[in-house]
């Protein structure tokens, strides 16, 4: 079951689950709270989960002008602060994964852990893999179904309204996020930076995500794409958990997290 929060950008569709320390599901673009279906009954065995659809995706009506990622981050942090009342984990999917980072930028006392899987920090055309495929998207194209599917049985704003939320979003990616690496550098909260090794980001956009953000974790999934969620749920689910219950990072031969002014173990 689901609720309403009117928060001062949108009022937004959540649901809870579980029991514990608050961990809040940030879905990916164009989808919905299903998307976490392989996800949700592990992580609500540990942790109280919160799910909020974000401004113009699933329950949650849109608004009026473009999308932009900071937009969603100011609803996350307004609902972290006004439903969960406090800081959280953060486990962020695709432009699920980008409001993550913004929200753990802006307001690091509210996010004690970050999961950021198939998250980009540059706009599409400059880190996806195949950036042709934005070219190719169109509120009625094939490829698009799946998504329009999800959208158009639980919008408030009726099916109608999918041309208008589609193209906002495709020109989201087109232009957005625009992170820097100096700005990746101020991210406080740990994070595991999560990937396919056939995503639709490039692995060398994914590994300088990695290396920007500090003491970053990096877990890339083999055989496994953007739907890594779905196609892997028993690893990423375990790797998630992992990550949030681990404090601290102890390796035999540490180099990158070699603490500074010491020294890793040799080999020869």
């Amino acid at each position: 079951m689901g609720d309403y929060a009117d928060l001062p950008g949108v009022r937004t569709w959540y649901e809870t689950d579980g029991k514990g320390d608050p961990l809040v599901l940030l879905h990916g673009g164009f989808c919905t709270n299903d998307t976490w279906g392989a996800q949700r009954a592990e992580l609500a065995a540990a942790y109280r989960l919160f799910l909020p659809e974000r401004r113009a995706h699933g329950h949650t009506p849109d608004v009026a002008g473009p999308l932009t990622y900071r937009d969603m981050a100011d609803d996350t942090v307004a609902f972290l602060e006004t439903v969960v009342g406090g800081p959280a984990h953060l486990v962020g999917w695709s432009d699920g994964g980008v409001v993550a980072l913004l929200v753990a930028l802006a307001r690091p006392d509210l996010v004690r852990k970050a999961v950021v899987i198939g998250a980009t920090f540059r706009p599409g055309p400059e880190c996806f893999a195949a950036p042709r495929m934005l070219d190719a998207m169109a509120p009625d194209s094939p490829d698009m179904r799946f998504f329009r599917e999800l959208y158009e049985p639980v919008t408030p704003d009726g099916p109608d309204h999918w041309p208008v939320v589609a193209a906002k979003v495709i020109d989201m990616w087109r232009t957005q996020p625009t992170l820097t690496a100096r700005d990746l550098a101020r991210v406080a909260a740990p994070t595991l930076v999560l990937v396919g090794d056939d995503d639709l980001m490039t692995l060398e956009h994914t590994v300088a995500l990695y290396r920007a953000v500090p003491d970053a974790r990096l877990a890339v999934v083999p055989g496994a794409s953007h739907l890594v969620p779905l196609e892997q749920p028993a690893l990423v689910n375990r790797l998630v958990l992992e990550h949030l219950a681990q404090d601290t990072v102890e390796t035999m031969m540490p180099v990158r997290r070699a603490t500074a002014g010491g020294a890793g173990v040799g080999t020869g």
